[in-house]
């Protein structure tokens, strides 16, 4: 097999050149389908997630468990073969979940039921870590709490129990119209008067997981201690208010913000043999929750991007421009990683010949992937589409417009704007695990994750072999 490969490389490295805005041709069908056969029968994803998440295990920006996996991802793309590696330094936030995450629902004749809930990333802990108690609330939209009395909300705590919507197909859309409950909610309940704040976890599945994720406080409100809770204890929890609306409920929780450290996006590079000025970026983001691994998100989307540059090396693939492999740091609560990586991209256009002419991520999970999502102009977009013909043998059908990533998104201010592209996995069942201690190796099926690999390597070797170059 591995001869095969080397020898169909050699064969068609002599003419996979200058077709830059021109459809797909035979060559490139023979090139998918070397990436394809080395990812399935020789694939090395699987092992490296292995790795990734059982010895190095979760990845909290400005944890030791985080600085441990940068070093193994330099590691891996020296391996690998990379022609240069290097840290970009990023100061990143450095917050810890604590011990403690409790809470309890106080029933009549003293007695309590447990609630399964942690804290979310970014929160305050209880006043000297005590317990708090209060009158419970429930809304399902935060405008709702500028409709309340104030001696309702003085003092409470409140719940915020809006579900996913369960009618969009896309479970991303969905994430996305109950985000701003966990994103903005704790100073809008502290607005009102409120001294915590419990949110349903963002997830379709009903269980007794909290997932947690991303919050952030308003600058001139007071910041209240604020946890995910889980599905099945937020839907009984609204169910118990309205029988006993003097219900209450009590929060404890230790978690603590230290000042910032530096950590890093580790960047691999392979110089492109026909057009070096011009790059193409492509990676996923090293940094994860600390309740479970991380295995899905985004240690799929490491290990996607590692696999592109072995698959390439495998197949003697040369690419025509600059690759650069990004693993990013602090995706999940401040996008730093993906903020200075642009920052530093615009300083090199701005001082060299330098081009970012192209960036694709993966960061939706391991799972068998559908296609992608793009973040380009309609002719770019319209080649794009010219592929779905070299992409219906490995069942890749979608070529949709739509957001490419959160580590990529910033190098959309660059100009020459590049082409934003990401992998898109079936999501139905992402946000069963994201962000909850489920999000595990075990819950990855390797040839889903194998294929996703395979896929993500075949768009970045079209859009090198295809997209055209910037016009002067």
């Amino acid at each position: 097999m591995r001869i095969f490969l080397y020898s169909l490389a050699t064969i068609l490295g002599v003419s996979l050149h200058a077709q830059e805005g021109q459809s797909p041709t035979n060559q490139d069908s023979l090139f998918l389908r070397a990436i394809y056969n080395e990812a399935l029968s020789e694939g090395e994803a699987y092992e490296n997630l292995r790795t990734l998440t059982k010895d190095i295990g979760h990845r909290l920006s400005g944890s030791n468990s985080a600085a441990q996996a940068m070093e193994w991802g330099a590691e891996v793309m020296r391996g690998y073969g990379a022609d240069d590696v290097r840290i970009m330094p990023v100061m990143v936030p450095h917050w810890t979940r604590g011990t403690t995450a409790v809470s309890e629902a106080i029933l009549s004749e003293g007695i309590k039921r447990p609630l399964h809930i942690t804290a979310l990333g970014g929160s305050i802990g209880t006043a000297g870590n005590d317990p708090i108690q209060a009158r419970v609330i429930a809304v399902k939209h935060l405008a709702e709490l500028d409709t309340m009395p104030r001696e309702l909300t003085e003092g409470s705590i409140v719940l915020f129990n809006r579900p996913m919507n369960p009618v969009l197909i896309n479970t991303g859309s969905a994430y996305g119209g109950a985000y701003d409950q966990r994103g903005n909610g704790a100073s809008a309940a502290a607005a009102v008067g409120a001294i915590g704040a419990l949110v349903r976890s963002l997830t379709h599945a009903l269980d007794t997981l909290p997932h947690t994720g991303a919050m952030k406080y308003a600058e001139s409100i007071p910041r209240i201690p604020a946890a995910a809770i889980s599905t099945v204890d937020a839907s009984w929890l609204a169910n118990m208010i309205k029988e006993n609306p003097h219900l209450e409920v009590s929060l404890q929780m230790d978690c603590e913000a230290f000042e910032d450290v530096e950590q890093g996006n580790v960047i691999g590079e392979w110089i492109g043999s026909e057009l070096p000025h011009e790059i193409i970026t492509l990676g996923g983001h090293l940094d994860s929750w600390d309740i479970g691994e991380g295995a899905h998100d985004d240690g799929a989307g490491v290990v996607h991007t590692l696999e592109v540059l072995r698959l390439f090396k495998a197949i003697g693939y040369q690419p025509r421009r600059t690759l650069r492999f990004v693993l990013f740091i602090n995706e999940e609560n401040g996008n730093r990683g993906g903020i200075t990586y642009a920052e530093q991209a615009a300083l090199e256009m701005e001082n060299s010949t330098i081009v970012h002419l192209a960036a694709l991520e993966s960061d939706a999970g391991g799972f068998v992937p559908r296609g992608f999502r793009i973040d380009a102009n309609d002719e770019i977009t319209k080649l794009m589409r010219t592929w779905t013909d070299l992409f219906d043998p490995y069942n890749i059908h979608q070529f949709r417009r739509g957001g490419a990533g959160v580590d990529i998104s910033p190098l959309k201010n660059l100009e020459p704007r590049p082409t934003l592209v990401g992998l898109s996995p079936d999501g139905q069942r992402y946000f069963d695990f994201h962000h909850s201690a489920q999000d595990i190796f075990e819950n990855v099926h390797k040839r889903e994750l194998e294929l996703g690999a395979a896929t993500f390597a075949a768009a970045v070797l079209l859009l090198d072999q295809h997209l055209p170059s910037p016009k002067p």
